[in-house]
């Protein structure tokens, strides 16, 4: 065999070595994103973002190793992509699995109050909090009855006064209630 197809397909590194540097990389990745917080993953600001982004670039080596070949290449991403099916599907699974690796939601305003400690354990300011609500509709915090934040980094926000679709659905469900005893009357007979 020709060096440059040696080099193309033939991994550098023990086969071995080739599936355990992604899950350990994996594991770590893991781990550092769930200490990290939702936040790193809600990617409120360009910090996180530029953080997120360089992730990948730094574990590169850790998970490819000396080995430059394709075939070492599809082994480590096989390998990430295996084990990540794994974990979702134990995520999936085992509701307690799945808070343990992603964790819970967090109330960052309840009942109209803002939630400063799970703010400050989450690493958002205010400012950010309001920035996601105006995202979502809302003038300011102050129209926010519930603000929670997912594992995965996405927000939710319930307001305190019913948003104009929720009044109107509600309006027509009110008239189609009516519309139902109307026709009710009419034939005499429940429907």
């Amino acid at each position: 065999m020709s060096p440059f197809w040696h080099d193309l397909l033939i991994p550098g590194v023990p086969l071995a070595e080739k599936i355990a540097r992604p899950i350990l990389v994996y594991g770590f990745l893991l781990l550092g994103l769930r200490l990290a917080g939702k936040r790193e993953l809600a990617q409120l600001n360009p910090f996180d973002l530029v953080v997120l982004l360089t992730l990948s670039n730094t574990v590169q080596n850790a998970i490819i190793g000396d080995d430059t070949s394709v075939f070492g290449g599809i082994i480590g991403a096989t390998t990430l992509l295996a084990l990540n099916a794994v974990v979702v599907g134990l995520a999936y699974s085992h509701r307690r699995f799945s808070e343990l690796i992603e964790g819970a939601p967090d109330r960052l305003v309840e009942r109209g109050r803002l939630n400063h400690e799970r703010l400050k354990a989450e690493k958002i300011t205010e400012s950010e909090l309001e920035e996601a609500a105006r995202k979502q509709g809302f003038a300011s915090l102050k129209d926010v009855e519930e603000a929670i934040l997912y594992p995965g980094g996405t927000f939710c926000f319930i307001g305190k006064v019913p948003s104009a679709d929720a009044v109107h659905h509600h309006q027509i469900m009110r008239e189609l209630h009516g519309l139902r005893r109307e026709l009710v009357a009419l034939r005499g007979r429940p429907a």
